[in-house]
């Protein structure tokens, strides 16, 4: 060095503290032009339970609000910019375990151990309809991108449904042939459902059949989490295996494995623009991944229990919940380091 180090040299130091994050142990060992960091904007604890597994942390389209569910039964509203709760939904009699949000962001679903499914009103917290054909705890629940159709998948008797939203009306049971359903998504084109499940695949189906259109094979243990690139041409999983895998959507090969995570991963996103992968895993950790390269980014920790669910809002910042019900919202800080100048 030339000189000391001056106050953004400082400060981008101070940020990598308080973040509490380090590079991945399979990271490339390079950063961004400047210095990329994540921080702690608020950290609450949200519910008296686990936040649940998967799909349970929502933005909203505005990306001013987030949306978690768990397992003491609701699912809880709350300001992204403080952490403040803006309403708490009730309704269901088991846990929850699911949450998805319509793509309007007017109304919440939620899939429950309770064996239903509940449309709300997110402007009020009311409940707004039912759905029971379920016969055992509905684990997994999607909205269609026109907000017309969900999907929902159970746990033990092995069933995809499909419901028109208003009314409540079932339009179809998918295909028999899978374990229990873990995680559902959407394509972006609403043509085909993804489904995760007990028996180490992700499966893809075609809405309008209920036929399935192919298998995904190459996790050594179950799908837990699955999620669509914004793209619609791959697709994300993360698996009891320890590892998260993106897939080719036309061919159904895989593309490629991310390693790092020590314990299963159990949930996955992706950024805004698709470059970027988020996982949370049990091993009480959040990870970025670089999509294109396959290669870690970073490592966020702050939580001391397992990570239950992650999600990424519209404009980039992150949101983790953990086994204690805690939730912390992340943002990203970026400083540029100019050493030996006043």
């Amino acid at each position: 060095m030339t000189g000391p180090m001056n106050k953004t040299t400082i400060l981008s130091l101070f940020f990598l503290l308080v973040a509490g994050t380090s590079p991945s142990s399979d990271a490339s060992g390079t950063f961004p032009s400047g210095h990329t960091d994540w921080r702690a904007l608020w950290r609450i604890h949200a519910h008296d339970e686990t936040i649940c597994h998967g799909d349970c942390l929502r933005f909203s389209p505005d990306g001013r609000t987030v949306f978690s569910g768990s397992i003491d039964g609701t699912i809880k509203q709350w300001e992204v910019d403080n952490g403040r709760q803006i309403r708490a939904f009730r309704g269901h009699s088991g846990a929850v375990m699911s949450v998805a949000l319509a793509p309007n962001g007017k109304t919440l679903l939620s899939g429950s151990e309770d064996k239903t499914l509940k449309r709300w009103d997110v402007a009020t917290g009311r409940q707004l309809h039912t759905f029971q054909k379920h016969s055992d705890p509905v684990t997994a629940v999607a909205f269609a991108p026109d907000g017309d159709i969900v999907v929902s998948g159970s746990r033990y008797n092995n069933t995809l449904k499909l419901w028109r939203v208003t009314g409540g009306k079932a339009i179809r049971a998918f295909g028999r042939d899978f374990d229990s359903v873990w995680s559902v998504a959407f394509a972006p084109d609403g043509r085909g459902v993804l489904s995760g499940s007990d028996d180490n695949t992700l499966k893809l189906w075609d809405v309008a059949s209920g036929e399935p259109i192919r298998t995904f094979r190459g996790h050594s243990a179950n799908v837990i989490c699955v999620t669509f690139a914004p793209d619609g041409r791959t697709v994300l999983s993360g698996s009891d295996d320890n590892t998260l895998k993106l897939w080719d959507v036309a061919s159904g090969q895989e593309r490629r494995s991310f390693h790092g995570h020590f314990e299963s991963v159990r949930s996955v996103a992706f950024s805004p623009d698709g470059r970027t992968a988020l996982s949370g895993s049990d091993d009480q950790t959040i990870r970025l991944w670089d999509v294109a390269k396959g290669q870690g980014i970073d490592t966020l920790e702050g939580h001391s229990r397992p990570i239950a669910s992650v999600a990424f809002a519209p404009d980039g910042r992150l949101a983790s919940g953990d086994s204690d019900g805690v939730i912390i919202l992340w943002e990203r800080i970026t400083t540029y380091l100019t050493v030996g100048s006043n």
